[in-house]
């Protein structure tokens, strides 16, 4: 059974969004860019790195309790090699958040050099937050100001205006709408985007979703999987295998598949199969 991804998902709001981003460049000292650390490129909008340009930028692996740590630490690597700052945590819960203000203050360094040279101290450093949807960005700028100032779900699309969101004195945060990309060229980005719930449910089949994530859980991380549905051999489709576990079955004996493909979607994006990540650099 193989799954046909073919998701077109760019609202006209998403257009908008990138003549915002472009307009608003100027106003800004850095960008922090927030990235799925499951996912870290297939969460990555490449139009970004277009737009951004030689823009300073720091790269947020945000949701790291639900990623494989040693592959968190590669991803981490391979972002520093190529010359991005990035920091891995956890916003929801606030883990590694703090590092982001010394980061930054690192990071531009030589901007507040030039500012204490000009006797301009006092002003604050201003820096736009970049990511797709259901990347965790509100929660992130909600952490930094220590409040909810932004609403934050766990669906996309729910940020849809810009806001200026004041840090401390230093530092103010422009929150600009998530933006993805006008079509998806790579269908497994597609793939792993709709995996996590980047993509809204109702575009795209998730039965088919959920048998491709449960082949890639299988043949990757076999003994969560089994663990998590108490299944003693991974072989034939795994949908009918965790059905008939969980005694998910329609009239007739036949396994409820679908309802199968619910739980496992739901289990995986909460978190409760384990630490899990979808790519490696």
């Amino acid at each position: 059974m193989a799954y046909e991804s073919d998701i077109q998902w760019f609202p006209g709001h998403m257009t908008k969004t990138r003549r915002l981003i472009e307009s608003d460049l100027k106003l800004v000292d850095a960008v922090a860019e927030v990235v799925d650390c499951r996912i870290p490129e297939s969460s990555r909008n490449p139009m970004i790195n277009e737009i951004v340009g030689s823009k300073p930028r720091i790269i947020i692996l945000n949701k790291c309790d639900q990623a494989d740590e040693n592959v968190t630490a590669c991803w981490r690597s391979f972002y520093e090699k190529s010359g991005i700052k990035t920091i891995v945590c956890d916003c929801r819960s606030g883990k590694g958040i703090n590092r982001f203000l010394p980061v930054l203050k690192s990071e531009l360094g030589e901007l507040l050099e030039r500012r204490r040279a000009k006797g301009t101290i006092g002003k604050a450093l201003r820096v736009m937050v970049l990511g797709i949807p259901n990347v965790g960005k509100s929660s992130f700028i909600n952490r930094m100001a220590g409040s909810r100032k932004t609403k934050v779900e766990d669906r996309p699309g729910v940020t849809r205006g810009k806001q200026w969101v004041t840090i401390d004195k230093e530092v103010e945060l422009l929150d600009m709408p998530g933006i993805l990309w006008p079509k998806f060229d790579d269908k497994q980005a597609a793939l792993k985007l709709a995996f996590t719930g980047a993509i809204k449910d109702d575009v795209t089949d998730a039965e088919g979703l959920a048998y491709e994530l449960g082949s890639y859980l299988a043949e990757n991380y076999p003994e969560r999987i089994r663990e998590r549905y108490k299944l003693e051999s991974l072989d034939g489709n795994i949908l009918e295998l965790i059905a008939e576990k969980r005694g998910m079955m329609r009239s007739g004996g036949v396994p409820d598949t679908e309802r199968a493909a619910a739980a496992l979607l739901d289990e995986y994006r909460s978190g409760k199969i384990g630490r899990i990540s979808l790519e490696r650099p």
